[in-house]
């Protein structure tokens, strides 16, 4: 059984939450306004989740997920999480976070930026490229012909084996990109973001589709640096 604290209680958040409550782990979930505003969200999910601090959260959590805007970054909790695995679910919105010259000249990914934040974290990047909705619907159990991979990138092996498993328990395989700087290939535009797993590529909120690590990996192939499609 695995603890997640999550540090966000969003779209992708409280998804994961419903996830990781479903497959029989527990859950601490957090978000900026308080563990008070969080009583609806542990009603429905019920005995294995409540609702605390980031820095409870951060604390309590086996595997802690960052799902937040990435203007943000700089709020999550840096001693708490000393030594811990913390997923990465951050994009990039320059029109929400404001430019960030790392991220423009493309020299830095969120996740690097994160990982140097959290010096003595293990960062993995993952869930940043499927939209919320497929997220809660796509988890198969394993060895299902229709069991979808999702990309993961992180500089620890360990941590990467660890994330693995946390979302073999959710449903789910991963296609490993190799470190944390090749998280790019999933970032927002890219090939591999929210259209593999959409059953209606035009609007992904008219159904899911499953995505196979083959199909995942093609799609991560076709991926272009910015600066390459001007």
């Amino acid at each position: 059984m695995t603890t997640w604290g999550l540090i966000g209680s969003g779209n992708i958040g409280s998804t994961l939450a419903r996830l990781a409550v479903d497959a029989g782990d527990h859950v601490v979930i957090s978000n900026s306004r308080g563990p008070e505003t969080l009583g609806d969200l542990v009603a429905q999910l019920g005995p294995n989740a409540r609702a605390a601090t980031t820095s409870e959260a951060a604390t309590a959590g086996d595997v802690v997920v960052v799902t937040i805007p990435l203007k943000n970054r700089d709020e999550v909790p840096v001693d708490e999480l000393a030594g811990k695995v913390v997923i990465d679910t951050m994009n990039y919105y320059p029109e929400r976070d404001g430019q960030i010259a790392e991220l423009d000249d493309e020299t830095s990914t969120t996740s690097e930026l994160l990982q140097q934040h959290l010096p003595t974290s293990k960062v993995v990047k993952a869930f940043n490229n499927i939209f919320f909705q497929h997220l809660a619907v796509l988890g198969r159990p394993s060895g299902d012909p229709e069991r979808t991979s999702l990309p993961i990138a992180g500089d620890d092996a360990d941590a990467k084996a660890t994330v693995t498993d946390a979302l073999d328990r959710l449903g789910y395989d991963v296609v490993d990109l190799g470190p944390l700087a090749e998280g790019w290939r999933t970032q927002r535009d890219t090939a591999v973001y929210v259209t593999p797993y959409a059953a209606d590529a035009g609007d992904p909120t008219k159904g899911a589709s499953p995505a196979s690590a083959d199909a995942v990996r093609e799609k991560v192939a076709q991926a272009q640096r910015y600066r390459d499609q001007a």
